[in-house]
């Protein structure tokens, strides 16, 4: 090696280190030398730890735990994209820590974002705090219908952060944890606004940077093809698996000729037809839709295609906008980038190949269902076992409220007559299919706290069904108004005036009543459904509703009815997830996901990642941890590919796919997934 060569390299070193130094900013590290007394508790006590700042939380407050100011006043975090820190858990049990971020005036929901992880028992992970997007504009650039933006479309200033809050939430118990190593990380893009226009390239993908798989032309998605195609024919098939995805190496239980559920060995097992342990290693959205808006914005597009040409088949209108721009802007023009790569990448017969492809994919990739939302055409061809998901609408409860929409009135007779006419179309269809594990009825319905759904009923009109049933059973049960009236320190004039009155009543001393109704709801609608599913397919399981957020009330009623219990789980763990009171019934996740800013998409989904790494290894441990509980049967990731990069009609363009928009899996994910696949039945049963 010459002198001047070995200059000019040292130089280079030298301008990466750097670089890769400026990428993080060490704000606190609690080496011996950290002054404790800085520290600002609320119910906890602090101490430095091999692992940290240990705190000790008490359950006097709402949020115990502590605040790290800013020495200098603030810090300015304008060139990074997120915050973490090292959480320990000291406990024996699982905690939820949580990480405000705060700019000047924050009050928990202004001026600052929060984020939390659950921990196990004597876990160690670390708890990533997105702040901004990887891609910063100059100026500010009105961008529309996107979650995630480019933009400076922040919660927060980055560039002016005065304190960190590290805390537990409404505690009903002392907890024991660490933080260390509180860190900005990830290196942030500046972007020229008035060059911005258009940014999404022919592929629908991020035009202004480029990343490991960004497809470039046609070619690279036909190279790309070739390489996956040789990849899956040579891929041998497990011999320990049957042809449903069972253990067929495995104990040997009863076959009904159906899937099923069993306790084995104090833990829960789906088993297939043939009577093999099954566990449901599953992905949602398997389909080919990946539509747009592209109304109000078709400047954000580069080469939207002639309407005249082959790929004008992939223009459409929308109208499903229940939050987000296009709430207000229906209906919509829409283009699906997804379908027109397809076609880009495997020509006129896209659709037969990308359906035989699903199959593949999955098997390959260590997974066996194709679980909610996914297209039926794929899922009936009797390859791959598949949850169906039943769907319908109803009278509504008119005083409730919720994210989707607002609860259906049990009471009303279009409740059941509308399930049976969903329960018929699946005559001859998915009912007694031995393919179909069960049915999923609903999603992410409004369950509120344990007695809402009693006071949204009286709260409604005077004609509403289930507020007759509630006021039929408050005169059972009081005989007259005025002992209504003293119970409930109301001063109602007589039983119509309760019914024609929509005042909310005091949720206190009425709390007995409306607890019962709730519950009676709750038991009505379980029990309906159950009754109209088994009736037409009784050898497919009823799973439930797939809970996002619900009370003990609800839970509790759920695992009256149903096979299994459905949660839908956007956490970082599920290892400790049962059900109130530890009742002993199976329990599925029916939808998670983590995403990443690395691969030109502007949101992870809810649950963020610092890179691909990372997010695979957040899935091993999601699943790997769901494997070990005794309750859950499986976990079905959200969802099989990115959601378009400028979002679908609620604005949602998540990173959370197995697929990218142009069809290319993440080779991340799909490793760890397939090590998990071909593991994972050893793994539970040890």
């Amino acid at each position: 090696m010459t002198n001047k060569f070995a200059v000019v390299l040292i130089f280079i070193l030298s301008i990466s280190c750097f670089a890769l130094a400026e990428q993080k900013l060490t704000l606190f590290d609690f080496d011996s030398t950290f002054d404790i007394s800085k520290v600002q508790t609320s119910d906890s006590k602090v101490s430095l730890a091999v692992k940290g700042l240990r705190v000790k939380t008490g359950h006097k407050v709402q949020w115990p735990g502590i605040t790290l100011k800013a020495p200098k006043g603030k810090w300015d975090a304008a060139g990074f994209q997120y915050l973490s820190a090292d959480i320990s858990n000291f406990s024996d049990r699982s905690t939820t820590v949580n990480c405000r971020v705060d700019n000047p005036g924050a009050n928990g929901r202004e001026n600052c974002i929060t984020e939390h992880i659950l921990l196990e028992a004597k876990q160690t992970q670390t708890l990533v705090v997105r702040i901004q997007n990887k891609w910063v504009l100059d100026e500010p650039l009105e961008l529309i219908g996107m979650r995630g933006y480019p933009a400076g479309a922040n919660k927060i200033d980055p560039s002016n952060i005065t304190q960190l809050l590290f805390f537990v939430g409404k505690p009903d118990t002392d907890h024991d944890f660490a933080v260390d190593n509180i860190t900005l990380k990830g290196k942030t893009e500046p972007l020229l606004a008035k060059s911005f226009l258009p940014f999404i390239d022919e592929f629908g993908q991020f035009m202004h940077s480029s990343w490991p798989g960004k497809v470039n032309s046609i070619a690279d998605m036909k190279k790309e093809a070739a390489k996956e195609a040789k990849l899956l024919a040579q891929a041998k098939p497990n011999a320990d698996l049957n042809k449903y995805g069972g253990w067929k190496t495995g104990p040997k239980l009863k076959a009904t000729g159906f899937f099923r559920v069993e306790k084995l060995n104090n833990k829960w097992w789906l088993v297939d037809p043939e009577g093999r342990l099954f566990w449901s290693h599953g992905i949602d959205c398997v389909h080919s839709s990946a539509y747009t808006p592209i109304s109000d914005r078709e400047n954000y597009y580069k080469a939207l295609p002639q309407k005249d040409s082959k790929l004008a088949q992939f223009y459409g209108r929308g109208s499903w906008a229940p939050h987000g721009y296009y709430n207000t802007h229906t209906p919509y023009k829409t283009y699906d980038f997804f379908k027109a790569n397809l076609v880009k990448k495997y020509g006129d017969d896209w659709q037969d190949i990308f359906a035989d492809l699903a199959h593949k994919r999955l098997s390959h990739w260590g997974l066996n269902t194709i679980a909610n939302w996914s297209d039926a055409n794929i899922y009936k061809m009797q390859r791959t076992p598949y949850t169906a998901t039943i769907h319908f609408s109803a009278k509504i409860i008119e005083g409730s409220q919720g994210y989707w929409g607002k609860f259906y009135d049990v009471f009303d007779d279009s409740f059941r007559e509308n399930m049976r006419k969903k329960m018929q179309q699946q005559i001859d269809n998915t009912a007694n299919d031995p393919w179909c594990i069960g049915y999923f009825v609903h999603n992410e319905i409004a369950w509120g706290d344990d007695v809402s759904l009693a006071v949204a009923t009286l709260k409604s009109p005077a004609d509403q069904p289930a507020k007759k049933v509630f006021v039929n059973d408050l005169k059972a049960k009081y005989k007259t108004i005025k002992a209504i009236n003293t119970a409930w320190n109301t001063d109602h004039a007589s039983w119509k005036h309760l019914l024609e009155s929509t005042a909310e009543p005091d949720r206190e001393k009425a709390k007995k009543d409306l607890n019962e109704f709730y519950k009676k709801i709750a038991d009505k609608y379980f029990t309906t459904i159950r009754q109209e599913l088994k009736a037409i397919a009784p050898n497919q399981l009823y799973m439930g509703c797939r809970f996002s957020r619900v009370n003990d009330t609800a839970a509790r009623s759920a695992a009256r009815h149903c096979d299994i219990v459905c949660y839908n789980r956007y956490h970082y763990s599920v290892a400790d997830l049962a059900l109130p009171d530890k009742i002993d019934k199976p329990i599925i996740i029916g939808e998670f996901h983590f995403g990443a800013l690395d691969r030109g998409m502007f949101h992870t989904g809810l649950k963020a990642t610092k890179d691909q790494n990372d997010r695979a290894l957040k899935y091993k441990e999601y699943v790997r941890g769901a494997l070990k509980n005794q309750y859950i049967v499986g976990t079905h990731w959200f969802q099989y590919k990115d959601q378009a990069t400028t979002g679908r009609g609620d604005g949602e363009n998540y990173q959370i796919g197995f697929l990218n928009i142009c069809d290319t899996p993440y080779p991340e994910i799909t490793a760890v997934a397939q090590e998990i696949g071909s593991t994972m039945y050893e793994y539970r049963s040890n």
